[in-house]
């Protein structure tokens, strides 16, 4: 981690042990401490970041018990020597994929957003790779994330109009449009296709 970035290491270390502090925690006291260390961890990132201390809270300091990584999954989807993005509103371009919810597994939640995102019905056929995404990805964020990229089959539909997507596309590698870095990144691509590419791949690991 750049040396500019170490004050969001040690917010992301002081929320983690209050967060851990809250939910173990008995005496009434070390729960107001503890609560007081998770505000000062929050105000730290509102500090840096210019986004309000409310906001940070919400998505910094609403899980309880001992802190995990959250789980994003990607899929990659190959027809004729190309992968498949999906076009973000922002402009930009992805491999369909997102937050892992907590009543389903990988899998299902990889088939279920790339029903979501781009329409299509797919099998997930093998593990690409399990990352940290801070050793990947920019900008760091201020919780932990494993990326689990999945090669998947398609079965079959098209692509809908949704609320997340407004259009998706294949890509050669040497014709990649504009991506979504802080999701997935040319390095990110490149290992999809050489995955794809393969007869036996041993999933790679951070």
């Amino acid at each position: 981690m750049d040396k500019n970035e170490q004050w969001l290491k040690w917010a992301v270390e002081l929320q983690a042990l209050a967060q851990s502090g809250l939910y173990y925690g008995k005496d009434k006291f070390d729960i107001e401490r503890y609560q007081r260390i998770r505000d000062i961890a929050a105000e730290m990132i509102s500090y840096k970041t210019e986004i309000s201390t409310e906001k940070v809270k919400e998505l910094f300091c609403g899980d309880v018990g001992y802190q995990t990584p959250k789980i994003d999954t990607r899929a990659a989807i190959f027809k004729d020597g190309k992968i498949l993005l999906v076009h973000e509103a922002n402009g930009t371009w992805s491999l369909p994929g997102g937050w892992c919810d907590v009543d389903i597994s990988v899998e299902e939640n990889t088939i279920k957003e790339v029903k979501e995102e781009a329409g299509l019905d797919v099998k997930v056929k093998r593990v690409i790779a399990v990352q940290d995404r801070e050793k990947h990805n920019l900008p760091v964020y201020a919780y932990k994330v494993c990326k689990i990229f999945m090669e998947c089959e398609v079965l079959g539909g098209e692509f809908a109009e949704n609320t997340e997507t407004t259009g998706s596309d294949y890509f050669g590698l040497e014709e990649l449009p504009e991506l979504a870095t802080e999701k997935n990144n040319r390095e990110q691509i490149e290992m999809c296709f050489k995955a794809a590419k393969a007869d036996v791949w041993e999933a790679l690991y951070d």
